[in-house]
């Protein structure tokens, strides 16, 4: 999960060398039940980011996991992005024509219960994909229409509409900028105030390009993000692209029911 201003690092809060300050503590609630698959992993991600001296043609090696909570979920919902913000999750769902049925939303959500407590719906034929929040606004990217969208996260109100020349894929923050993905190996920091991009980098992972990223959060100093449409995570370095970690969650699929 990803927080307003703050990332959940348990004992990963310092791995980029820069102090965290507390989340917002509905925040706090809920990731709180993160907590044990974080510090899971925590051992093996420390020591995958130890190995800098590594060669970097070496490919990155795989994290163990461990599912410790379920939370219920709408499963109508086509989850495109998910960010926690003040006690509540802040959802964004892509639905349109011609592939889909119906309209894309952007919702915000009670993360115990999974009830919608609030929910605004996009024009058809507008895709909504990723969200994020950068100091007190929602930004919620589109898939292929060329704008991206600020949003008020309380009352869902779009307050404004920018141009957005590429792909809408997954969105996150870091260093208050936004950073997005367009379903390449691309990585694009963005100025929040015109979306103007400040800094590229492409991801590798053993040399080699990973294509098709897609949801992205920032987590103990590394950008964590699904590759689409598989079961994996990689655990990306900021400053230059590397893939330090993998993610298999293909044993999730088991608990998912069939359509």
């Amino acid at each position: 999960y990803e927080t307003e201003g703050h990332r959940f690092e348990s004992c990963l809060a310092r791995v980029d060398g820069e102090p965290r300050a507390s989340p917002h503590p509905g925040d706090a609630a809920i990731i709180n039940g993160m907590t044990r698959v974080i510090a899971a992993i925590c051992a093996a991600v420390l020591g995958v980011i130890a190995a800098s001296s590594m060669a970097t043609a070496v490919a990155a090696p795989a994290i163990p996991w461990e599912l410790v909570d379920v939370r219920p979920h709408d499963p109508r919902a086509f989850t495109q992005g998910l960010v926690a913000h003040r006690g509540e999750l802040l959802e964004s769902t892509g639905d349109c024509c011609p592939q889909g049925t119906g309209q894309s939303s952007i919702r915000r959500v009670d993360p115990a219960t999974g009830r919608v407590l609030a929910i605004r719906y996009l024009p058809a034929p507008v895709w909504a994909e990723g969200v994020t929040v950068l100091r007190g606004v929602a930004w919620q990217l589109t898939w292929f229409d060329g704008v991206a969208y600020r949003v008020s996260p309380n009352s869902l109100r779009r307050v404004a509409t920018l141009r957005y020349p590429r792909e809408g894929w997954g969105i996150t923050t870091q260093g208050g900028r936004l950073v997005a993905s367009d379903g390449t190996a691309r990585l694009r920091w963005l100025r929040a105030r015109d979306l103007r991009v400040t800094r590229t980098v492409v991801v590798r992972d053993g040399g080699r390009p990973v294509d098709r990223l897609n949801e992205l959060e920032l987590i103990g100093g590394l950008i964590w993000a699904n590759v689409w449409p598989g079961n994996r995570i990689a655990l990306i370095r900021p400053r230059d692209g590397a893939v330090r970690g993998w993610l298999d969650l293909s044993g999730l699929r088991s608990r998912i029911a069939p359509g």
